[in-house]
């Protein structure tokens, strides 16, 4: 590292987001607040920072990314989960706000994760539908599952509210739909994506908004960003079983979704799914490996911006 490198750390939580800078140990606090970003920004854009690094936290990172973005300054969001795995593997478990700006810094500073660009508006109101999408689902299971333990008091209750969200979510599915029309770049690959049997609008929608890097990478890198590559579990002479760990979870839960539609309806992932059945493997490894046998389809055709051509 050049002596002049300066890394930063940012914590940040709903009301402040606390900076943390390396080497120089100076650290900062400010309001998680429009005015409180704008004075965060202008006291780190002096250090003209190797690397400013956030955790993601649910949506309360954003305009502080976004404003040190828009100056042009190398800023990347970490999944909380590798800075804290960090933290344990130096043995720095106390936790603080100042203490984990502090931390983040030196995760900066020794990991150097690589510098992306951040999503633009347009993609970050299609990740915000579709989160909601997934909230109104997780609502009206409840409410079904509710509806039919309840008794006469609260049923005609909750029969009401299952019809108000039933028309939200066709209101988030319109939207979600109007917008992909509205992108010539996201219209052909959600086409691209549906082509395929077994890829339905939910899967598509959440590979657009959750996978961006869809079509750019080489198999490997996408299955492993996923999380659908399997992991060596081995020590000394031990051999352990290979396992999916990590990745993107809304992905995945998506990918599986389309697998086991696939294994039924698609030729390609049929056959495939039932040469690994011979074979005798578990449905959950098969299940598993048809996931990433339709990720690596998909994936390609992204990539040559073809559909799907059937047998």
């Amino acid at each position: 590292m050049n002596a002049t490198e300066v890394f930063i750390g940012i914590d940040v939580s709903k009301d402040t987001l606390d900076v943390a800078v390396r080497p120089t140990a100076e650290e900062m606090t400010f309001a998680n607040t429009e005015d409180g970003v704008a004075v965060m920004t202008d006291f780190i854009q002096p250090f003209s920072a190797r690397l400013i690094v956030l955790e993601a936290t649910g949506g309360w990172e954003m305009a502080a990314a976004s404003a040190l973005a828009a100056k042009g300054l190398p800023v990347v969001i970490v999944n909380p989960r590798h800075v804290r795995d960090f933290a344990k593997s130096t043995g720095l478990l106390a936790k603080t706000d100042k203490l984990d700006a502090r931390i983040i810094a030196r995760f900066a500073e020794s990991v150097k994760p690589e510098v992306r660009p951040l999503k633009d508006e347009e993609s970050q109101r299609l990740e915000a539908l579709l989160v909601r999408r997934r909230q109104l689902l997780q609502m009206l299971t409840a409410e079904k599952n509710r509806l039919s333990l309840a008794s006469h008091w609260t049923k005609k209750n909750i029969q009401a509210h299952i019809r108000w969200l039933d028309k939200e979510l066709e209101k988030v599915n319109r939207e979600l739909q109007n917008l992909i029309q509205k992108s010539p770049l996201w219209r052909e690959k959600d086409e691209i994506l549906q082509s395929v049997k077994g890829v339905g609008f939910t899967t598509s929608v959440t590979l657009l908004s959750d996978l961006p890097e869809l079509g750019t990478l080489n198999r490997k890198k996408i299955a492993a960003l996923v999380g659908v590559a399997p992991l060596n579990r081995d020590s000394g002479k031990y051999r352990g079983k290979r396992a999916i760990w990590g990745g993107r979870a809304n992905v995945r839960t998506a990918l599986y979704m389309a697998a086991r539609i696939a294994i039924r309806f698609n030729p390609v992932i049929r056959v495939f799914a039932e040469r690994l059945k011979k074979a005798g493997k578990p449905y959950k490894v098969v299940v598993t490996a048809s996931m990433r046998k339709l990720l690596t389809i998909l994936n390609t055709m992204v990539k040559n911006r073809t559909r799907w051509q059937p047998a």
